[in-house]
């Protein structure tokens, strides 16, 4: 058998015959190809189809490719909170930020493991983003809200109208639609077709797959004569895959994720010789209620109610962390609570609830219907029932009351939004916190176009790209609340503008 040099530095590294013969079939091309076109896109959520908006319209032919039976991903079911600083938003409220400022927040987060220069890209791209998403897709947000996720140092995203990243999915959908783009359900990608002189040529792929039904569907060959984008998302939902990266991320732990965020293809580019970092680095969400299965939206009561405006404490009534600590900190500090066997829960008055009323209409009677919430008519109610020291519960909130009067924490080191005021009126509102596994924060690594980069030549794989939570060494060792949307979006419209023009 005659073995080209990749496939003999592939045996060496990844070590086996097995492995040599994976190598040279990765090599072999389709006798038959059973459709072409210029760009095909695999992923339907925020990146994908805004790859696909951005080939289109620089003249590709383009088809999308989801495995699952509806479109959107994860980002369907996302929250719909969007980085958007110097939007109309955070002008109204007279909240000073910029792009340095987010670059700051994003790289101390992610413990400067992240690519800095995609990081200022992104960050410089926030204003123009927001207002591509309202200019040419139509996107619409609450006018007057702006809220800060933890990390951030100021408030700075935007909330769709719809509360959820459906917000956005369904006007790219719209988009595509109108530009003629198919967006192909039911099409599991099976293999990735890179050829003997390290070309990426196209997918095989099984239409009409039912997940998560191996071998179902019928076998086809899609050619992609100029480029394949990846934007399939990340494996929250696969436990095997995320425990081989993190054994910690056992079957206990529940994840945010749609059921179809697999680990398939982070296998499948693996097997081709394309570069992947941090995939032990995946994010679990603080702010999950157990009282739910998956994201659910206890979310929105514990992070844009009793994070921002209230405080989170355990059961013996006391505060245990920044409540707007980045996701990792926030998510840590619960589990270690946990280990001592205590409960974690997030609280607040009226007023707490009343910008969540606001930003999220009908939210809280949702919360409060199906118990995800509970509301009590005192502070000593809502300690009777939950088994918290009423007196140490009393005192905790009492000198919390005392920084945001003086708009300053000097315990936790807490942002006192501007617009908040001490927890004085009843109503009380608890919800429970538990850890989800939530974000995949590596992945492919890509250049400034989003080609993604061979594992043993440093160089890109022609014809094949990526963006989205398929790739990596953006948001480092964690991805702060709310930067998703812009990721994915910004660096999606690349990656589809850079495969049109990849002639």
């Amino acid at each position: 058998m005659s073995l080209s040099r990749r496939a003999l530095l592939q045996s060496s590294i990844l070590g086996g015959a097995t492995l040599v013969a994976g190598a040279a079939q990765a090599g072999k091309s389709p006798e038959h190809w059973d459709q072409t076109y210029d760009v095909i896109v695999v992923g339907s959520g925020f990146a994908g189809l805004a790859a696909a908006i951005e080939a289109k319209k620089a003249g590709a032919s383009v088809i999308v490719l989801d495995k699952m039976p509806t479109p959107g991903g994860n980002s369907i079911i996302n929250g719909g909170i969007m980085t958007a600083t110097g939007c109309p938003q955070q002008k109204k409220r007279g909240i000073e930020d910029s792009p340095e400022l987010l670059e700051k927040d994003i790289l101390k987060a992610g413990l400067y493991m992240n690519d800095r220069q995609k990081v200022r890209v992104m960050a410089e791209h926030a204003l123009e983003n927001y207002n591509w998403t309202v200019n040419e897709l139509g996107v619409e947000y609450m006018p007057d809200a702006i809220g800060q996720e933890g990390g951030h140092s100021v408030p700075r995203y935007v909330t769709t109208k719809e509360g959820s990243g459906a917000g956005i999915v369904m006007k790219e959908l719209d988009m595509c639609k109108k530009l003629g783009i198919p967006v192909q359900l039911k099409t599991y990608v099976e293999k990735i077709v890179r050829n003997d002189d390290g070309r990426v040529e196209g997918v095989i792929v099984r239409k009409g797959y039912r997940f998560p039904k191996e071998g179902s569907g019928k076998q086809m060959a899609l050619r992609a004569t100029r480029g394949v984008v990846l934007c399939y998302g990340g494996f929250a939902r696969d436990v095997k895959y995320r425990m081989l990266q993190d054994p910690k991320l056992n079957e206990q732990l529940d994840s945010t994720n749609q059921p179809g965020a697999t680990s398939e293809l982070w296998r499948e580019t693996s097997r081709i010789g394309a570069m992947q970092v941090q995939n032990d680095w995946v994010q679990s969400g603080p702010w999950g209620s157990p009282r739910e299965k998956g994201l659910g939206s206890g979310w929105k009561f514990n992070q844009c109610a009793a994070a921002e405006y209230g405080i989170w404490v355990n059961s013996d009534g006391k505060r245990f962390i920044n409540e707007l600590a980045n996701r990792k900190i926030r998510a840590d500090a619960i589990m270690v609570e946990l280990g001592n066997g205590k409960k974690c829960y997030a609280i607040c008055d009226q007023q707490g609830v009343d910008p969540l009323i606001q930003q999220r209409p009908g939210s809280l009677e949702f919360l409060l219907e199906n118990h995800i919430v509970d509301k009590y008519p005192t502070l000593k109610a809502l300690a009777e029932a939950n088994h918290i020291p009423y007196d140490a519960l009393k005192a905790q909130i009492d000198e919390f009351n005392g920084y945001v009067k003086n708009r300053h924490d000097p315990v936790w080191g807490r942002y006192i939004n501007n617009v908040e005021k001490p927890m004085e009126k009843g109503p009380w509102y608890l919800g429970e916190l538990m850890p989800k596994v939530h974000h995949s924060m590596g992945g492919l690594v890509t250049d400034m176009e989003g080609r993604v980069m061979d594992v043993i030549t440093d160089k890109p794989i022609p014809g094949l790209f990526a963006a989205g939570e398929s790739t990596g060494r953006i948001h480092g060792a964690v991805r702060l609340g709310s930067v998703a949307i812009l990721d994915c979006l910004v660096f999606g419209r690349m990656a589809g503008k850079a495969a049109a023009e990849n002639k």
